[in-house]
C-alpha cells in the first residue's frame, strides 16, 4: 500500500496534461474554423473581383460611358427640390399622418393629378410637379428622448418597468414612437410647399383623433368643476373661519381669559388659516395645470416649422444619374460575368 501513494501526484499530473491538450485542440479547431470563415469569404470576394479585372477595359469603358450618359441626364433632367415641414402632433393623429403620406406617394406613383390636385387645392400642373414625400421621426434632443421613455414608464404595468432599460427603449423605438416628425415634399417646382401646408393640415384630423379629444375635453371639463366646486367650498370656509375670528375678537370676555388659553387660540387660528391657504394653493395649481393642458393642445397638431417658400436643390450624390449609372453597370456586369461563369460550370460539369 505504502508503494502505491507516491504515484498518485504523477496520475495527477497525467490527467490535468491530457485536460490542457484537449482544450488546447479545441481552442486549435475553433480558431481553424473562424479561419476557414474568413478565408471562404476572401475567395468569394476574390471570385467575384476577378472577372472584373480580367475584363477591367471593358469594365472601364461601361463605367465611363454610364458616367457622361448619368451626367447628360443630369443636365437636362429637371431639378429636384425639397423642403420641410416638422409638426407635433396630438391626439394619436401621427396615425393618420402616416396613412395619408402612403397615400399621397400611391397618387404619384399612379400619376392620379386629379386626385393630388383636389386634396392640396392646387393646380394640376403643380400637382404633376409632385415627386414623392418623405415621413421621418424627429428631430428631437435627448430631453426629448428621457421624457418620452418617462411617458412609457407610466404607461406600462409597475412590473414590466424593469424589463426594459433605456437604451433597449430607443433602440426598439418605431417611426411612431414619437411625437414629433418630419415631413419632406419633393418637386420639380420650387415655389409649391407653401401650397401644401393646406393640404397636409387635412391628414391630421379622423375621427378617432376626434374621439381622443372629445374625451379629454370631457374629462378636463369634470376636473375643472370639480376643482370649481371645491376651491368655492373653500372660499367659503374660509369666509366663515375669518368671521369666527372676527367675532372672537370682539368678545370682551376673551382679555379676561386665562393667560395660558391665550397662545393656544392664537396657534390653532394660525394653523387652520395656514392649512387653508396651502390647500387653496393647490386646488388653483392643478387648476391651472387643467387650463395649460386644454390650452397648449386644442387642435390636432402644432406646426413647429412650416415649408420654406422655395425649396433647396437637392444635391445628395447618391440621387445623382453620374452616380446611379456607374453603380448599377457595374452590378450588372458583375452579375453577369458570374452567370457566364456558371453556365461555363454547367457545360464542363460530368
Amino acid at each position: 500500500m505504502s508503494e502505491k501513494l507516491p504515484q498518485q501526484p504523477q496520475n495527477e499530473e497525467v490527467d490535468l496534461g491530457q485536460l490542457f491538450n484537449a482544450i488546447g485542440k479545441l481552442f486549435d479547431k475553433f480558431f481553424a474554423f473562424i479561419g476557414r470563415i474568413f478565408k471562404g469569404i476572401f475567395s468569394a470576394f476574390i471570385y467575384v473581383l476577378k472577372p472584373l479585372v480580367h475584363h477591367f477595359k471593358i469594365v472601364g469603358i461601361a463605367l465611363v460611358a454610364a458616367f457622361i450618359v448619368g451626367f447628360v441626364i443630369e443636365k437636362t433632367k429637371k431639378p429636384i427640390y425639397f423642403s420641410d415641414l416638422i409638426v407635433k402632433t396630438h391626439f394619436d393623429s401621427k396615425y393618420q399622418l402616416k396613412s395619408d403620406i402612403d397615400y399621397f406617394n400611391a397618387l404619384i406613383s399612379a400619376d392620379n393629378i386629379e386626385e393630388l390636385s383636389t386634396i392640396f387645392e392646387i393646380d394640376s400642373a403643380s400637382a404633376k410637379q409632385l415627386k414623392v414625400f418623405e415621413l421621418r421621426a424627429g428631430p428631437e434632443t435627448q430631453n426629448d428622448l428621457f421624457l418620452e421613455y418617462d411617458e412609457y414608464l407610466q404607461s406600462v404595468d409597475t412590473s414590466l418597468v424593469n424589463e426594459l432599460s433605456y437604451g433597449e427603449y430607443i433602440n426598439n423605438r418605431g417611426l411612431l414612437s414619437g411625437h414629433i416628425f418630419t415631413i419632406t415634399a419633393y418637386s420639380s417646382k420650387q415655389n409649391i410647399f407653401l401650397d401644401l401646408t393646406k393640404g397636409l393640415k387635412k391628414t391630421f384630423e379622423n375621427e378617432y383623433s376626434k374621439h381622443q379629444m372629445q374625451v379629454r375635453d370631457t374629462i378636463a371639463y369634470i376636473e375643472r368643476q370639480s376643482l370649481t366646486t371645491e376651491l368655492s367650498r373653500l372660499d367659503s370656509l374660509q369666509k366663515t373661519y375669518l368671521e369666527v375670528l372676527k367675532n372672537d375678537s370682539q368678545n370682551k370676555a376673551l382679555s379676561f381669559a386665562i393667560s395660558s388659553s391665550i397662545p393656544l387660540q392664537q396657534e390653532r387660528s394660525i394653523t387652520k388659516e395656514y392649512e387653508l391657504f396651502i390647500k387653496e394653493q393647490e386646488i388653483r395649481r392643478n387648476l391651472n395645470e387643467v387650463n395649460s393642458l386644454i390650452a397648449e393642445e386644442n387642435t390636432y397638431f402644432d406646426i413647429i416649422s412650416d415649408f420654406d417658400k422655395f425649396g433647396s436643390y437637392d444635391k445628395l450624390l447618391i440621387n445623382r444619374f453620374y452616380f446611379k449609372l456607374p453603380i448599377f453597370v457595374l452590378l450588372l456586369l458583375t452579375v453577369g460575368f458570374l452567370f457566364i461563369k456558371f453556365i461555363r460550370f454547367i457545360k464542363n460539369y460530368e
